[in-house]
């Protein structure tokens, strides 16, 4: 458990960013809820559809009386977010099991307890679509909508879904601050920024925990971190207080 005064020093001790939008723009819902339509009913990537259809089909033993969605994973939080997170790809029974970003897995645990003790979440864990969970000022998308075998979508696999990243950048007009987990969800991200024309080379921003990167061009302040994968969390690689002070940097930059 982090104790308050642990966040707000944490908060503290990072600079805030200049501002970028005096007034916050008007997000409309609706288009992004046209995006989530199409992107549930995507069947780019044969391999990854077949592979989520049998997880669906087969299940985990501790799931075998739950329905699993077994479709191509929408994204999740307040559409006038400021704070956008970008992870890698939904779980076999995580996400791909309850059809909602980073729930229902271990790494969904460990993402929403650190933004609940930030802020930006309204509680600690998320179980299911039902939960009653709501993100404020805060979305969160992934580089890939289905589950891959292994955790690892192919090259093609990421190109193929990287139009849905383009279309939330252009769509979510308030974020100041990105929030990339992994370093293929870092590749993601600038991949879109270089096919936009505003930056150069993907090396100007190398991947690290908890580094930051000032932008070009007025776009949002990124932040990386490690993924909070079960290998990474289960090593010691990410710790909570390592998490926690990612979005405590987030929180402070935002004000």
């Amino acid at each position: 458990m982090y104790h308050i005064h642990v966040v707000t020093s944490l908060i503290r001790s990072a600079p805030p960013v200049p501002p970028r939008l005096c007034h916050l723009m008007k997000v409309s819902p609706r288009r992004l809820a046209a995006l989530h339509r199409r992107i549930i009913a995507c069947e780019r990537c044969e391999r990854l559809r077949d592979y989520c259809r049998q997880v669906a089909t087969t299940k985990r033993r501790a799931y075998r009386d739950r329905d699993y969605w077994g479709r191509p994973v929408p994204s999740f939080g307040d559409p006038q977010a400021r704070l956008l997170i970008i992870g890698l790809a939904p779980g076999a029974h995580g996400a791909n099991r309850t059809g909602r970003m980073f729930t229902g897995d271990s790494s969904g645990d460990f993402l929403y307890r650190a933004l609940y003790e930030t802020g930006f979440a309204s509680q600690p864990d998320s179980r299911g679509r039902d939960d009653g969970l709501q993100l404020s000022d805060t979305y969160i998308t992934a580089a890939a909508h289905c589950a891959p075998p292994g955790n690892k979508p192919s090259r093609e696999e990421l190109l193929a879904c990287r139009s849905y990243l383009h279309e939330e950048i252009e769509l979510l007009k308030n974020v100041q601050v990105v929030v990339v987990l992994g370093r293929l969800a870092l590749d993601a991200y600038l991949n879109v920024l270089l096919e936009q024309g505003v930056i150069k080379r993907r090396s100007d921003y190398p991947f690290a925990h908890n580094i930051r990167h000032a932008m070009p061009r007025n776009l949002p302040t990124l932040l990386c971190s490690y993924h909070p994968s079960r290998q990474n969390t289960q090593t010691g690689r990410l710790t909570k207080s390592m998490f926690l002070t990612v979005f405590a940097l987030a929180r402070r930059l935002l004000g």
